[in-house]
C-alpha cells in the first residue's frame, strides 16, 4: 500500500492540533503516512489529501490567495482529491457565505462544496460551548463537539448528505470527498472523525 501524505493547509489556525492527531489516527489505523504543514501551491501538488483548519476564515483565505495556493487547492479538489474543512475549513469549502450580524461577507473561499454556510452562528468566542453529538458514521459513541464562533450549515444541494444535526441544524455534512464540520475535532483525543477522513483519502489514493 502506498504510503500515505496528508497536509494540514498551513497558513493560520489550529495547525499543530491537526498535525498531531492526524499522526496518532494514522497510528491507532496501522498506517504509515507522512502528515506535513502545507503552505505553498508545490505543498499542495503532491498531497493524497488536506485538511483545513479552524481558525480566521477571512485571513486564510486572503493568505492562500496571495500566495496562489488557493486556486491549486480548488483544482486539486476537483481533480478528486480528498479535504476536510473544521470550522473556518467548512466556511473555505462553502460555495457561499454570510454572517449572522453583518450579512453577506466578500471574503476568498473556495466555492467547492454545495453548501451555505453562516458565520459566527452560534454566537461569538464568549458563547463557545462543548456537546456530545450524535454521528452514526463513527458509530454509537458520542463524539464531543467543540464549537468555538462556529459556523453551520444552512442550506446544502442534492448530492450533499447531513452526517450530524445539532438541535437540527446541520454540523457536518459530506459531498464526494468533501467532508465539513462545523466544531474542532483537533481539540479531543477522538481521532475518529479523522480517520473517517483517512478512509476516503485510502480509498481513492
Amino acid at each position: 500500500m502506498k504510503r500515505l501524505k496528508i497536509g494540514v493547509f498551513g497558513l493560520q489556525g489550529d495547525i499543530e492540533e491537526h498535525v498531531a492527531i492526524t499522526r496518532l489516527a494514522l497510528a491507532r489505523m496501522g498506517l504509515e503516512g507522512d502528515v506535513i504543514w502545507a503552505k505553498t501551491a508545490e505543498d499542495i501538488k503532491s498531497l493524497d489529501g488536506l485538511i483545513i483548519p479552524g481558525g480566521e476564515s477571512t485571513v486564510i483565505g486572503r493568505l492562500a490567495e496571495y500566495n496562489r495556493a488557493l486556486k491549486t487547492v480548488k483544482e486539486r479538489i476537483y481533480e478528486g482529491m480528498p479535504v476536510l474543512g473544521t470550522c473556518a475549513g467548512l466556511i473555505m469549502l462553502a460555495r457561499k457565505v454570510y454572517d449572522r450580524v453583518v450579512g453577506e461577507v466578500r471574503q476568498p473561499i473556495l466555492g467547492v462544496m454545495d453548501v451555505v454556510v453562516e458565520r459566527n452562528a452560534f454566537g461569538r468566542q464568549r458563547e463557545s460551548f462543548e456537546v456530545n453529538l450524535r454521528i452514526p458514521v463513527l458509530g454509537e459513541e458520542p463524539f464531543k463537539g467543540v464549537f468555538i464562533r462556529a459556523p453551520a450549515i444552512r442550506g446544502m444541494g442534492p448530492k450533499v448528505e447531513a452526517l450530524c444535526r445539532l438541535n437540527e441544524i446541520v454540523v457536518a455534512a459530506k459531498q464526494h470527498n468533501m467532508i465539513g464540520v462545523s466544531f474542532h475535532p483537533e481539540l479531543t483525543n477522538d481521532t475518529r472523525l479523522h480517520q473517517y477522513f483517512i478512509k476516503i483519502v485510502r480509498d481513492v489514493t
